[in-house]
């Protein structure tokens, strides 16, 4: 990325069924639903959105072999989609098992994101 325009964070939790990719794109959401950049498309090449480059970086407690890549670029709605996955983000327990939840243990994911946009 030539430019680094803005960082978004956020936290999302997977609180049953250990998903790290259910955990990851909530971490995303929660970075960027609140976030509005109507000036970006003039700051961008050739003013096109398809330019935009999105990096992100995912602080990930586990099962980063597990993490589907191509189901978090798609919570990103516009651009070219990075996946950065670092150790990070935080295992607890949730203090129940459910197994209509397809809980395979009582481990809640705690994931973070850093969604960095730019050109």
């Amino acid at each position: 990325m030539e430019q680094v325009m803005f960082i978004q964070t956020g936290t999302g939790t997977d609180v049953h069924g250990q998903n790290i990719t259910k955990a990851s794109v909530r971490a995303i959401k929660n970075a960027i639903h609140s976030n509005s950049m109507p000036g970006i498309r003039t700051a961008l090449p050739n003013q096109s959105l398809d330019e935009m480059k999105i990096h992100v970086k995912l602080a990930l407690p586990t099962d980063h072999d597990q993490l589907d890549e191509q189901e978090v670029k798609q919570s990103i709605p516009y651009g070219q989609v990075t996946i950065e996955k670092v150790q990070g983000g935080m295992l607890t327990s949730s203090r129940i098992f459910l197994e209509d939840k397809e809980d395979k243990n009582d481990m809640m994911y705690i994931v973070n994101a850093a969604v960095e946009v730019g050109y």
